[in-house]
């Protein structure tokens, strides 16, 4: 064989390295997989796949959606995260042993939840526990896509969860959407999220807010 067909048939070192990283991260992916406590769940920070339209919120906003949570549901309340995962974890940190919360995900990497991950589709709004219809004190929801079929399907979910309040964060431009689909009302708080995305997030709710619309 030539120098050149050897050449041909070895990795380069950077491939090598990238393959290395890859093998890693599934290793490090599977590790996370196989473990619910809540140590386990701390570490578990998933990169955005965006693919699957993921943009993390970061830090704060998440902190601030959960003070809203558990200021809504109070001590006993139960909260379902629909379609924001790092909001569910934040919850999951800070609430209370009273406090139940579920994280309805689409994608399975957030299985390390344990019991309290359910997998959603948004395609299949009512593809959902029959144990789950009205049970919600809170319902919260940070729809995949800014377009009006999915947040027509994401309404359907919502509607079966809830028993009234809703807490809904997508693009200012599905206000009008959001009203007539969901009753939801601009609040003053504006989410951020760890990648600066191009267009404008807000809030929504169809109650009179205990934190989202105080000035910063």
């Amino acid at each position: 064989m030539a120098d050149s067909d050897d050449d041909a048939t070895q990795l380069s070192a950077q491939a090598l390295a990238a393959l290395q990283e890859f093998y890693q991260e599934q290793s490090n992916l599977e590790e996370n997989m196989t473990g619910t406590l809540e140590g386990d769940v701390e570490k578990f920070n998933p990169k955005e796949d965006w693919q699957l339209s993921q943009f993390w919120s970061d830090d704060a906003t998440a902190e601030r959606l959960t003070r809203e949570a558990l200021a809504v549901v109070g001590e006993n309340g139960r909260i379902a995260c629909v379609s924001c995962p790092t909001t569910y974890k934040k919850i999951r940190e800070l609430k209370g042993d009273g406090v139940q919360a579920f994280c309805l995900e689409y994608d399975e990497r957030f299985k390390v939840f344990g019991e309290h991950f359910v997998f959603y589709d948004y395609n299949e709004p009512l593809r959902l526990p029959v144990e789950f219809k009205n049970s919600f004190d809170l319902v919260l929801v940070d729809p995949p896509f800014l377009s009006e079929e999915c947040l027509s399907k994401v309404a359907i979910t919502v509607q079966y969860l809830t028993k009234d309040k809703v807490l809904l964060c997508t693009g200012a431009v599905m206000a009008e959407a959001a009203d007539r689909l969901l009753g939801v009302k601009l609040t003053k708080f504006v989410p951020t999220h760890t990648h600066q995305l191009q267009n404008e997030f807000r809030c929504y709710t169809n109650y009179d807010s205990f934190d989202l619309d105080k000035n910063d």
